[in-house]
C-alpha cells in the first residue's frame, strides 16, 4: 500500500519562505526497515524499482484555522492489492475519524473537515486498513500514521498574572527593579517566531523602563518625591513574532506606588506660640497642645517632643499624642498669679527614626517658643494647715477654748475672713468658733465614751465676695477622765450545789470600765461592808482583775434558803478612784455527783411525789381548755333561745343565707317541708294564734283562689293574705315587725312549671308518655304517669 500526501512547507528564520519538501508522490515502508522518499512513476521512465511490501506510508501535515469552504486534502491511501477493480475498501480509525478525518473508501482520500486547533490538538493518531470489500477481510495488516496540526501566529500574549501593583521607594537610584512581569503566547515555542515575546513600556514614561527580554520594571528617573507624586500607572506590552510587524501583542497595567522614606524633617508652623491659663487650672490638666508638620507619613512622621530650655522646666511636662502626634503640655504643679504671671518654654520636635541615608537633607527636628500667661482668679480663702488637730479634755467647762484655725485670702485684694462650722460635720453642736478670730471653744459637755474624735468641717468666707469659701478640716480629740466605775463584765449566773464542801470555789468574776486609762485598767475586788461579816461566803482578790468568791460552810439547804445574794464593791485605779457595789446571785442547787444542777428551786419541794413541773403545766392546759369549751357551749345555747328580733339599727333588707345542705331529692320527705314550697293558690293550714280571734281566721280561709280574681286586685289580695297569716302566727312577734314576700302573680298563661305544684293542684295533664322515653325518665314517669306515685309527698 502506498500513502501519498501534498506538498509541505515550512518557515525558515526570518523570511517567509515556501519550500517543497517533496512533491506529490509516495513512501514506501517495508516492516521494519526505515523510511525512504520515491518518485512517484512517471509512465516507465526513469522509475524505481521495489520490492512488494505491505504499507507504503509517512506523517501527515495539516495546516490549522482553513478557513477554505471545500474539506482540506490530507492524503491518499493505496494499497498494491487495489488493481482498480472496486473490490477493495479503504476504513479509517483512531482519533477524530467521521468526526474530523473522513476517507474515501474506494479512492482512499484522506481529508478534514473541521478547522482544526493546534492549540487544542496538536496531533491526531490514525489507523489505516484495507478491506475486501466483499468479505470484509483486511487484505493487508492495519497500520498507524499521524496527522500533525500545523501551527500559525493565530494566538496573541497574554499576562496571566495582570493587571500589577508593585511599590519602590521613593528617592530610589536609577534603575531600581520594581516588578517583573511575564505574558506567555498559545504558539508553538518550536516553530517559528510565533510564541517569541518582546515587552515594551507604552504609558510611563519617562519615569520607569522595561526590559524587552525579560520584561523587568526599573526606575528611569532618578530621586523620585512621593511627597510630589505618590502613585503611576504604567502600560506594558508584549508583542510575539519577536516584535516584527504583523505580530499579535497584548498589554496590562502595572499600578506603582512610592512608599515613605523618612526624607522630611519636622516643622513648626510658627516660631512662638501664646496660651493664657487661669490660675486655678487643675494639676495634670492639659493646658496646650502644639504640633510640628510632618510631610512623611506612618512611623516617618513619628516624632518626640521635649522642653529643652524655659522657667517652665518643672512647672510644666510635654509628652506625645500617638494617634494625633501632637505635643501635650500639661501642667505639673499649681499656679499661682500672685507669685508668677507668666512662663516662657523651648520645646523641640525630633523624628523618632531618623534614616542616615537622609542626613544630608538636613537636622530632622525643629523648635518653637511657648508663653503660657497666668490668668488672675478669684480663689477662695486658703486654710494655713488645710487639717488642724486639737485635743480637749472632757472634763472641759462649756466655753473652753480648745484652738484656733487660719485663713487668708491669696488674691491681692486681700479680703477679711469669716468662719463658721459646717454643722452637718457638727449636728449636736458641741463646738462653736469665733467668726472673726477662728477660735474653736466648746459648746455642750463632752464625753468621750460616746464619741471619742469629732472631725469637723470650717468654713472660711471672704467677707467682700461670700460666694468664695475655703474649707478646712478640724480633728478633735477627747482625752478621758476617770468618770466611770468598774461593773461586773457580764450578767453571773451562779449555781451553789447543796454538797458543796467549804473552801469551794463557786464563780470567777472580773469587771470592766467605760474609762481607757493610759497604763490600763488594775481592779480591786472585796465584799461590802454588810456583807463582809456572812457565815456563808467569801472572796479572794486574784490580783489580775479577777476575783473568786468561795464558800466558807458546807450544808446548804434548798429547803432553807435556795437563793443568796452576796454585793461586791470593785474599785478602780483612777485618780480619783471609782467604785461600784454588784450584787451576785447565787442558786442552791441539786446536784448529780459530777456537780452538775439538776433542780435550783425550792418549789420542788412542795410538788406531790411523782409529778415535777412539766406535768403540771400540763394539766393546768388541759383545765383550762375545758373552761374554754363550757364557755362557748353555753354561749352558743342562749344565742339559739334568743328569738329573730330585728335590731333598730340593722339595715333591712333582702338577705340571702347560705346553708350549704344538700337533700336527698324528691323521695326525702323528711329533710324539708315541700309544702311550703307550692303554689300560693294553694290552701293552707294555719295554727290558731292565741292573742287573735279566731273570726279573723275564718274570714282568711274564706278568700277564694288567686286565680279567679282580676289581675288588677290579685297583688292586694296576697298581701292582705299575707297580713292575716302573720296575725295568725304564733311564732311571729307580737309587735310591729317588716315582712318581705316574692310573689310574680298569676298572669302567665302557661302557668307555673314546677313539677313541685303538681302535687296541689288539678291538673289533667298526662304523664304517661314519659314511660316511653327510656329508662332515664323511668323516676318521672313513676312520679307523674299515675296518681300513686303522687303520694309519696302527702
Amino acid at each position: 500500500m502506498r500513502l501519498c500526501g501534498p506538498p509541505v512547507y515550512s518557515l525558515v528564520g526570518v523570511v517567509t519562505l515556501l519550500l517543497p519538501l517533496w512533491e506529490v508522490g509516495c513512501l514506501e515502508l517495508s516492516v521494519g526497515s526505515s523510511l525512504r522518499p520515491q518518485r512517484a512513476p512517471r509512465g516507465h521512465e526513469g522509475a524505481l524499482h521495489r520490492h512488494k511490501r505491505s504499507w507504503v506510508w509517512n506523517q501527515f501535515f495539516v495546516l490549522e484555522e482553513y478557513t477554505g469552504n471545500e474539506p482540506l486534502y490530507v492524503g491518499k491511501l493505496h494499497s498494491d492489492v487495489d488493481k482498480g477493480g472496486g473490490n477493495i475498501k479503504y476504513v479509517l480509525s483512531g482519533e477524530g475519524a467521521t468526526s474530523i478525518f473522513t476517507i474515501d473508501e474506494n479512492t482512499g482520500d484522506i481529508h478534514a473537515t473541521k478547522r482544526l486547533d493546534r492549540e487544542e490538538q496538536a496531533y491526531y493518531t490514525l489507523r489505516a486498513q484495507a478491506v475486501d470489500r466483499a468479505t470484509n477481510r483486511p487484505v493487508e495488516p492495519e497500520s498507524e500514521f499521524i496527522v500533525k496540526v500545523q501551527d500559525i501566529n493565530d494566538n496573541e500574549p497574554k499576562f496571566l498574572d495582570g493587571p500589577y501593583t508593585a511599590g519602590v521607594p521613593e528617592m530610589s537610584p536609577l534603575g531600581t527593579s520594581v516588578v517583573q512581569v511575564a505574558a506567555t503566547d498559545a504558539d508553538d515555542p518550536t516553530y517559528g517566531n510565533s510564541a517569541r515575546v518582546v515587552y515594551s513600556i507604552l504609558h510611563g514614561q519617562p519615569y520607569f523602563s522595561v526590559e524587552p527580554k525579560s520584561g523587568i520594571i526599573r526606575t528611569a528617573l532618578p530621586n523620585m518625591d512621593r511627597e510630589s507624586r505618590d502613585q503611576y500607572v504604567l502600560v506594558i506590552q508584549a508583542k510575539d513574532m519577536v516584535g516584527q510587524m504583523g505580530g499579535l501583542s497584548g498589554t496590562t497595567s502595572v499600578t506603582v506606588t512610592l512608599t515613605d522614606v523618612n526624607d522630611n524633617p519636622p516643622r513648626f508652623s510658627r516660631k512662638s506660640y501664646q496660651y493664657t491659663v487661669p490660675e486655678t487650672q487643675p494639676v495634670a490638666s492639659v493646658v496646650a497642645k502644639i504640633k510640628a508638620a510632618d510631610a512623611d507619613v506612618g512611623s516617618n512622621a513619628e516624632m518626640d517632643y521635649r522642653i529643652i530650655d524655659g522657667d517652665g522646666l518643672g512647672m510644666f511636662k510635654v509628652s506625645t499624642d500617638k494617634d494625633t502626634q501632637e505635643g501635650v503640655i500639661t501642667l505639673q504643679k499649681p499656679m499661682d498669679f500672685e507669685i508668677k504671671a507668666s512662663y516662657s518654654l523651648r520645646i523641640e520636635a525630633t523624628n523618632r527614626h531618623i534614616d542616615p541615608q537622609f542626613l544630608n537633607l538636613g537636622p530632622f527636628s525643629d523648635t518653637a517658643t511657648v508663653r503660657v500667661t497666668v490668668e488672675d482668679v478669684d480663689e477662695p480663702p486658703i486654710f494655713s494647715s488645710p487639717l488642724s488637730k486639737m485635743v480637749v479634755s472632757e472634763a472641759a467647762k462649756v466655753g473652753t477654748i480648745i484652738g484656733t484655725v487660719s485663713a487668708h485670702d491669696p488674691d491681692a485684694s486681700n479680703s477679711a475672713i469669716r468662719y463658721s462650722i459646717d454643722r452637718n460635720t457638727d449636728l449636736e453642736r458641741f463646738f462653736n468658733i469665733d467668726a472673726m478670730t477662728g477660735v474653736i471653744s466648746t459648746a455642750k459637755p463632752l464625753d468621750r465614751e460616746v464619741n471619742a474624735v469629732h472631725n469637723i468641717t470650717i468654713f472660711a468666707m471672704e467677707s467682700q465676695d461670700p460666694s468664695q469659701v475655703g474649707k478646712g478640716i478640724a480633728v478633735i480629740t477627747v482625752m478621758d477622765i476617770n468618770d466611770n466605775a468598774p461593773v461586773f463584765a457580764i450578767e453571773y449566773e451562779t449555781f451553789l450545789c447543796e454538797n458543796a464542801k467549804p473552801g469551794q470555789v463557786i464563780q470567777t468574776i472580773s469587771a470592766v470600765d467605760k474609762d481607757e486609762p493610759p497604763s490600763g485598767h488594775r481592779f480591786f475586788f472585796a465584799l461590802s461592808a454588810e456583807a463582809a461579816g456572812n457565815l456563808n461566803f467569801t472572796l479572794r482578790d486574784n490580783k489580775d482583775n479577777t476575783a473568786s468568791i468561795l464558800t466558807k460552810r458546807g450544808g446548804f439547804r434548798r429547803q432553807e434558803q435556795f437563793l443568796f445574794r452576796l454585793p461586791i464593791l470593785i474599785l478602780d485605779s483612777g485618780s480619783p478612784s471609782l467604785s461600784s457595789t454588784n450584787t451576785l446571785s447565787i442558786r442552791v442547787c441539786d446536784c448529780d455527783p459530777d456537780g452538775l444542777a439538776q433542780s435550783c428551786t425550792a418549789e420542788a419541794y412542795m410538788l406531790p411525789a411523782g409529778l415535777s413541773t412539766g406535768a403540771l403545766i400540763a394539766i393546768l392546759a388541759c383545765v383550762l381548755t375545758l373552761l374554754v369549751l363550757v364557755l362557748l357551749i353555753v354561749t352558743m345555747r342562749r344565742r339559739k333561745k334568743e328569738p329573730l328580733i330585728l335590731e333598730e339599727e340593722r339595715d333591712i333588707r333582702e338577705n340571702i343565707v347560705r346553708y350549704d345542705d344538700e337533700g336527698g331529692g324528691e323521695e326525702d320527705t323528711e329533710a324539708f317541708d315541700m309544702v311550703a314550697l307550692r303554689n300560693l293558690n294553694v290552701i293552707r293550714d294555719h295554727k290558731a294564734r292565741r292573742d287573735v280571734s279566731p273570726e279573723v281566721t275564718s274570714f282568711f280561709s274564706s278568700r277564694p283562689a288567686y286565680k279567679t280574681l282580676p289581675d288588677n286586685v290579685i297583688f292586694r289580695e296576697f298581701i292582705w293574705d299575707r297580713l292575716k297569716e302573720a296575725d295568725v302566727d304564733p311564732s311571729a312577734p307580737p309587735y310591729d315587725s317588716l315582712q318581705t314576700y316574692a310573689f310574680e302573680g298569676s298572669g302567665s298563661v302557661a302557668e307555673s312549671l314546677s313539677s313541685l305544684e303538681s302535687l296541689s293542684t288539678d291538673s289533667d295533664q298526662n304523664y304517661d308518655y314519659l314511660s316511653d322515653w327510656g329508662p332515664r325518665f323511668k323516676k318521672l314517669a313513676d312520679l307523674y304517669g299515675n296518681t300513686e306515685g303522687c303520694n309519696i309527698f302527702s
